[in-house]
């Protein structure tokens, strides 16, 4: 049993620097602020949430196995909105958008919003 433990906690260690590599990766070379949101909140959250369940498993006491779990489950919950929420917020300060951008689809909504003819919840 021990064994598998060891195995599995490897798997995840590794598995959980990989993602973190490429969102340190995505961070340093995608051109833009909503792009590199989406790299940090894509990889960075499975890359820290695999790191964590390894610290769980690693442990072997079921409390800091059950504390592993719940801070996975509050990573995946929370990161995908505050990137939403952080990335509606540049857009509609007007932080543009890079070069490269091929395709805009929040334009008009967002054109729409700044001038009062969208309602706001």
């Amino acid at each position: 049993m021990e064994l598998a433990a060891a195995i599995l906690t490897s798997v995840l260690i590794l598995s959980g620097s990989f993602f973190a590599v490429i969102a340190a990766i995505g961070l340093n070379r995608l051109p833009d602020l909503l792009t590199r949101m989406h790299a940090a909140s894509k990889a960075g959250t499975v890359g820290s949430g695999l790191l964590l369940l390894a610290i769980g498993i690693d442990s072997g006491s079921l409390s800091v196995f059950a504390r592993s779990a719940c801070g996975f489950f509050f990573f995946v919950l929370t990161a995908p909105v505050s990137a939403h929420l952080l990335a509606r917020a540049a857009r509609h300060v007007g932080y543009p958008l890079a070069q490269a951008s091929v395709l805009d689809e929040m334009s008009n909504g967002a054109d729409a919003e700044k001038k009062g003819l969208v309602n706001k919840l």
